[in-house]
This record gives C-alpha cells, sequence and structure tokens, in this order.
C-alpha cells in the first residue's frame, strides 16, 4: 500500500497552530513511508470562506516546509464530479429526495425534542419496500439525502484514540445536495478521500461526530476506508482551549514575532507526540521517528517559554548572514544607521546567544546601529574625575594597539593597573559612552566591533 495523507483546511480563518500540527503529523507520515502528502483546500462555505484566508494557509505551509506532492485541489472546482457520484447514488438507491421545507424538519425536530428523543429527520420522504411517499409539492426544489443504516453501528479502531463506536441509530439522513444542487461537507470529503485514494486521515478531534457519516457514505459508494485518527486539542497555558486571548491567532504571526520555522516545527510535533526524552531534533530525524503509535490520546498544553527556549537553540545554530536577512527588516524599521557601523552578520553573531526570537537580536543588535544617549544621571555616577583620567590613557593606548579583543582586553588592564582602578570602573563608562547602555556583550568584543575611529571619536566625546 503506498500512504497518502492529506491536509484539507477550511479557509474560514487563518492556518493555526492545532491545524499546522495536523499538517505536519500528516506531512511526516507521507515522507516516513516515502508516500504522497496532498493539500486539499475545503472552501465549499462560500459565506465564510475567503481568498484572504486561503493565501494564509498557502503562506503558513510555505513558511513551515511542509511541501505537498498534489495540489492544493478546492472542493469547489470538483462541483461536477459532486453531482455526478449524487446521481449515481440517487439510481442506485443510496440516497433520495426529500421535499420537506427547513420549516418543517424543524417542527419534527421540536416534537422530538419535546418527547425527550434525540432531534432529527423522521425519515417522511425515505423510501422503504411497501412504504407510499407524500404526493410531491409543485415548486419546491428537494434537497437530497443519503440514506443511512438504520441499524447497527459505525466502529473504527482510531490510531489515536482507540476503538470508537457510534450507533447508526445516533445518525439521522444526512444532506448531501442542497436545492441548487451544492454538495454538503460531510459528503464532499468523503468523496474527496475516495477519488484521492486517501489511506490515512489525520485530524482534530472535533471530527469525531463527523467520521461515523463520512465512513457511511464511503461503505455505499463502495470505496476503501481509510484509517482514521483524531489529535486531541491544544490548551493554552491555562489549561483552556488555545484562543485568541492566549495569542494564537495565525501561524503567520510567529514569524512577524521572530520566531524561526525549524524552532516551530519541532515545537508542534512534540505537542502530542514522543520519541523517548528526545526534546530537540531535525525534521529529517523527525520523519524517520514519526509512527502513529507514538501519538498521544491526551490534550497537549501550549508553552511559550518552552518554545522560546527552543527558538533560542535554533538562533544559535543559525547561519549569521541568514540570521542578518531576518533581522534587517526590523532594524530598518526602528531607525537603524549602517554607515561606518560593524558588519551585521557579526554583530549578531555576538548577540544571539541571549535572545529567543529574531526582534529581541534586533533589538539588541541596535546599540551598534544608534548614535549613544547616555542618561545624565548614569554618566555622572560612571564618568568620575579618576575614571576620566583613565579613560584619557586609554584613548592614548587605542591609538597604537593591535585592535583585537586580546590586544584590548590586555591594554585595558595594563591602564587599570596604572591607574588602580578594577575593571568595572572602566567598562561601565565605556558602555555608556559607546552605546548609551550599562549591559552589552564583553566590553572587549564591544570595543573590537565598533573600531578604532569610532571607539577614539565617542571616548573622547565623552570626555
Amino acid at each position: 500500500m503506498t500512504v497518502r495523507t492529506r491536509f484539507a483546511p477550511s479557509p474560514t480563518g487563518y492556518l493555526h497552530l492545532g491545524g499546522a500540527r495536523t499538517a505536519l503529523y500528516s506531512w511526516a507520515y507521507a515522507r516516513h513511508f516515502g508516500g504522497t502528502f496532498i493539500l486539499r483546500i475545503e472552501d465549499t462555505d462560500l459565506e465564510r470562506s475567503t481568498p484572504e484566508a486561503v493565501q494564509a494557509i498557502l503562506d503558513g505551509m510555505k513558511w513551515l516546509g511542509l511541501d505537498h506532492d498534489e495540489g492544493p485541489f478546492y472542493q469547489m472546482q470538483r462541483m461536477d464530479r459532486y453531482r455526478e457520484v449524487v446521481k449515481g447514488m440517487l439510481e442506485a438507491g443510496t440516497a433520495y429526495l426529500c421535499y420537506c421545507s427547513p420549516e418543517e424538519v424543524e417542527a419534527m425536530r421540536e416534537r422530538m425534542r419535546a418527547a425527550g428523543e434525540k432531534p432529527r429527520y423522521d425519515g417522511t420522504w425515505r423510501p422503504e419496500p411497501g412504504k407510499t411517499l407524500p404526493s410531491v409539492p409543485e415548486g419546491v426544489k428537494p434537497v437530497v439525502r443519503f440514506k443511512n443504516p438504520l441499524d447497527g453501528e459505525v466502529t473504527w479502531n482510531d490510531v489515536v484514540k482507540g476503538p470508537i463506536t457510534i450507533g447508526n441509530k445516533e445518525l439521522d439522513d444526512l444532506v448531501i445536495a442542497r436545492p441548487d444542487g451544492t454538495p454538503t461537507y460531510n459528503f464532499c470529503v468523503a468523496v474527496d478521500d475516495w477519488d484521492m485514494k486517501i489511506t490515512h486521515v489525520l485530524r482534530g478531534d472535533d471530527h469525531i461526530n463527523n467520521t461515523p457519516r463520512q465512513i457511511n457514505i464511503l461503505r455505499a459508494l463502495g470505496a476503501e476506508l481509510p484509517q482514521y485518527g483524531h489529535l486531541p486539542m491544544i490548551l493554552g497555558p491555562d489549561g483552556q482551549k488555545l484562543s485568541k486571548r492566549h495569542g494564537a491567532v495565525s501561524v503567520m504571526q510567529y514569524p512577524e514575532q521572530g520566531y524561526l520555522p525549524e524552532a516551530m516545527l519541532n515545537y508542534l510535533a512534540r505537542l502530542g507526540w514522543s520519541h523517548g526524552d528526545d526534546e530537540i531534533f531535525s525534521m529529517q530525524q523527525f520523519t524517520e521517528w514519526f509512527n502513529l503509535e507514538h501519538l498521544t490520546a491526551s490534550a497537549a498544553q501550549f508553552n511559550p517559554e518552552k518554545l522560546g527556549w527552543l527558538n533560542n537553540h535554533y538562533i544559535k545554530q543559525t547561519d549569521n548572514e541568514r540570521l542578518a536577512q531576518l533581522a534587517l527588516p526590523k532594524l530598518e524599521r526602528d531607525g537603524a544607521r549602517f554607515d561606518g557601523a560593524p558588519a551585521l552578520p557579526t554583530v549578531l553573531g555576538l548577540m544571539k546567544e541571549r535572545v529567543n526570537t529574531i526582534n529581541e537580536l534586533a533589538d539588541a543588535a541596535m546599540l551598534f546601529y544608534r548614535e549613544p544617549q547616555p542618561e545624565a544621571e548614569l554618566l555622572a555616577l560612571h564618568l568620575t574625575e579618576a575614571v576620566k583620567t583613565a579613560l584619557a590613557t586609554f584613548a592614548e593606548r587605542c591609538a597604537s594597539v593591535e585592535w583585537n579583543k586580546a590586544a584590548l582586553a590586555a591594554m585595558m588592564k595594563e591602564v587599570l593597573a596604572a591607574h588602580s582602578l578594577k575593571m568595572p570602573q572602566l567598562a561601565m563608562p565605556l558602555r555608556l559612552l559607546l552605546t548609551g547602555q550599562l549591559q552589552t556583550p564583553a566590553i572587549d568584543a564591544v570595543l573590537e566591533l565598533f573600531g578604532r575611529d569610532v571607539v577614539l571619536a565617542r571616548v573622547q566625546k565623552g570626555l
């Protein structure tokens, strides 16, 4: 069997973390077996589907690097196929025309609620041997209903949750085509999975109630059933359903906030799957390890601190040239001045150990790309007369010292010894004069990056 998986989002909103995790698992399972990963856009909800949401899904998949082998397929472009299948089901007797109005169906359901029964369609127009159907009303366009089995059960061995059974009496005769002929969601999904020969369906557990309906439709079509796996939802840090209040709106917010796709993929992979105690792994390792046996049936909890920790790891592993490309737009927005300043990749290489996001990295790097504006109170505190004398000696020696970290560190020690000072007494005012702030990386590294001319100019200005 060739493994064929699919990711089939509805473009009624952005690609969120739960959807991205579903896409990742479906992609990884296909990659693990050398199978096929299909992208399908389920856009039949015309009122809520938008081109912007479609583009957001495509952008999110591209940013994550979850490349599809087939598609994207759009359900709205497959209407002729759905109508063909509906016609065949009507001819085969597995579907039938129903002329009940929405008001009549709602009245049926109200009567059942009043009787303490589960509200459902009562089968008025369902053809049965020996049954006389009502007269067809004039001017009424019928819906098409699926002739769901009346007895028995639908059971499937869910690859995440184990065996699940739902009685057919819980399911009424589903509308599969509206009066205007447009097909409905569950019907389209079943036909698509059949046509696309999907072998494994991984999706959120909010779809569990749809699964028995789709299984019955597939059986009526004589189709092979895929294996189903329903992933538990992702909870927010407070244990509630992940929502906008947790900052979870769109996957594409994460690159804007300075996260790397490899960090997000690594993080999502562990939100419902594990490989021993491994926390950090490449996508190549993940696809080699990934299986359905180690998916967890319990809800995962989103932890922003853990994501930040992973992002820090990947930032430290990332080439400085790539970091520069990612950080440059924010630096430019913040008014960075690059003329005569140290090379951005070199600066980011110095700063990247301490940050969790590209945005934090850009903020940290700004001290090299703006004019320092030290607070007067801090200057008065750290730039004492004794320190000024030492700084004058420091400036004299800067003119001739070899400009590298080791030589600068040795020269500073000589100046400190000559003036009976400790390192912070010289390093703090130097940081203020060079960057305007007291916290920077090691002062010798900062001096080396700024260069002789800038250091001399700013120290002499301070004196």
